[in-house]
């Protein structure tokens, strides 16, 4: 089915490409931006460095600019440049970024076993290349549950907003989305904050005033030119480990990686090196990648043909994604595109809107039965569409290899709301936006004529995924939730902290090997994580530069 459905979606951004849709840019990377930026088929067949990075995404690009100052450095991204691609760069084709689908563009799709259309990043940045711009930093009590210093993090957060964090300029949806938010009971109104805490809030974008996306990659303006290489369309096919003996933890050493042609160059760490490899592939690609090398759950890897160089059965388990529900709010005037700029926040879940983009689209584009050149997606929207986060879902599911392909998406289980708390939080959150949009503040933008209920049967026609439907979707809150669920993008966990790598982020039962990432979550710090990974792998390159343990 997935092989299926990328043809297909490949055949589709093609031949929208060529009617003239206006979003089909060249996978082709532009000019690097930094002279220690290549294409892996560049690359020596044999390399050694301190460190091994696998993984140029939203914590490995901040990590390797960091042990760039003291180590050498290599860094392998699957994907390709962000530099010179409108989709990515260009806040107008945020939603066609998502949508345009080929072998190599920044977004590849993935649709869960549970039938809801997802995306993981493909591109030099990782997720902060995709998403919708929001930056909002984790609490303090979820950094101390982190088990992160406090100043540290304070510091490790600030360079990273020196670089890719701005201030919002409120469009007048947005003005009265916040106060619906407030009319609605969600207070206190915060103002404008980087910091996550409960009530309203304007928080921070990866968005400039030019509506120009800055990303992850931003951060490599730090790392030293003569100690980093990163090479793009490198995609890691799997770990080596050295077998010490029974005494002795099975110990990584080097990264076996195939380049676009599909040559195989290898990485070694130096032989004089006291240095790592780290994986910062994200949630769906360091668990994979860790199966792929013999690591995970002994049954799984075996009936696969995979050599198991430990079994360690909590490997891609834990896996969790924060469940978006969504509300439409077609507008009688004209209303400019934005994307996240306010966000209500209470303890079980979090409000937020874009404007002037079609949301659905990007999930329509997934759909089997999707479009065609005689009914192509329309991606720009009069209205708002109000969405709702669940903080902490107690639903979890898995991660298990489709095959040995690391090319391939593997198969993902998220178990959305098969936990009563969830449904319960979803329909407290649906309750608040049926609140934001009955007020007073936000009427202006309303059809006077469309009640709060004809919004929620308007939108239960409209979204997109590949679950059952019931009857009574629109009608019963509890079924909107099951039935019409979709992605935050928020999904992580498969190499949770204490259960596969201790505080230290080192992988349980192997030595010289970390996991930085996602995948390390129990829950997606913030109200959106992005700011949260970058500051980590700003925060960790320190630690590993200072040669501290923590506290």
């Amino acid at each position: 089915m997935e092989l299926a459905m990328q043809r297909f979606l490949t055949s589709v951004a093609l031949l929208l490409c060529f009617q003239g849709f206006g979003f089909c840019f060249p996978d082709h990377d532009a000019v690097p931006r930094y002279s220690f930026l290549r294409h892996a088929a560049e690359a020596p067949r044999v390399s050694h460095h301190d460190y091994i990075i696998v993984g140029g995404g939203t914590a490995g690009c901040p990590l390797g600019a960091t042990l760039s100052e003291r180590f050498d450095v290599l860094v392998l991204e699957r994907g390709g440049s962000p530099y010179g691609n409108p989709n990515v760069s260009e806040l107008a084709l945020i939603v066609q970024n998502l949508v345009y689908q080929t072998p190599t563009s920044p977004a590849q799709r993935f649709v869960s076993v549970d039938g809801v259309i997802n995306a993981r990043a493909r591109c030099l940045g990782g997720g902060t290349c995709i998403n919708a711009g929001f930056y909002s930093r984790a609490s303090r009590q979820e950094v101390e549950e982190m088990g992160l210093n406090l100043e540290l993090a304070e510091e490790s957060f600030r360079w990273v907003e020196k670089e890719v964090a701005f201030r919002p300029r409120l469009t007048g949806w947005t003005s009265a989305f916040m106060s619906g938010l407030l009319e609605a009971g969600v207070t206190p109104d915060n103002g404008f904050t980087y910091d996550h805490l409960p009530g309203t809030k304007v928080g921070g974008t990866t968005f400039d005033e030019n509506g120009h996306r800055h990303t992850a990659a931003d951060l490599l303006k730090y790392a030293d030119p003569a100690r980093i290489t990163v090479l793009l369309r490198a995609t890691a096919q799997r770990i080596l480990f050295r077998n010490r003996g029974r005494k002795h933890k099975p110990e990584a050493y080097g990264v076996v990686y195939k380049d676009e042609a599909g040559n195989v160059h290898e990485a070694y760490l130096k032989n004089s090196s006291t240095g790592e490899i780290i994986l910062s592939a994200g949630a769906l690609g360091s668990p994979q990648l860790l199966m792929l090398s013999g690591v995970g759950p002994a049954p799984h890897l075996e009936s696969l043909g995979i050599e198991v160089v430990l079994d360690q059965p909590l490997v891609g388990r834990g896996m969790s994604d924060n469940p978006l529900n969504a509300i439409i709010v077609p507008s009688p005037q004209p209303i400019e595109i934005t994307s996240v700029q306010v966000v209500g926040i209470r303890p079980d879940y979090y409000v937020e809107s874009v404007t002037g983009i079609n949301l659905f689209s990007a999930f329509l584009a997934g759909n089997s039965t999707g479009p065609s050149a005689t009914s192509p997606i329309s991606y720009s929207f009069q209205g708002g569409t109000i969405v709702e986060k669940l903080a902490r879902p107690l639903s979890q599911g898995f991660l298990r290899l489709r095959n040995r392909d690391p090319e391939e998406n593997p198969l993902l289980t998220f178990n959305y709301f098969m936990e009563a708390e969830d449904v319960q939080a979803c329909v407290e959150a649906l309750r608040t936006i049926e609140r934001v949009i009955d007020s007073r503040a936000l009427s202006r933008f309303r059809y006077p004529n469309q009640s709060v209920q004809s919004l929620v049967a308007l939108s239960a026609s409209v979204i997109v995924n590949l679950r059952a439907r019931n009857a009574n979707d629109s009608t019963s809150l509890e079924q909107y939730c099951r039935d019409l669920v979709m992605t935050f993008w928020h999904y992580h966990g498969g190499c949770q902290m204490r259960k596969v790598v201790d505080h230290n982020y080192k992988v349980l039962g192997v030595d010289a090997l970390r996991i930085i990432d996602g995948s390390t979550f129990t829950f997606s710090p913030g109200t959106n994580p992005q700011a949260t990974v970058m500051m980590l792998g700003r925060y960790m390159g320190v630690r590993m530069l200072k040669g501290h343990k923590f506290h």
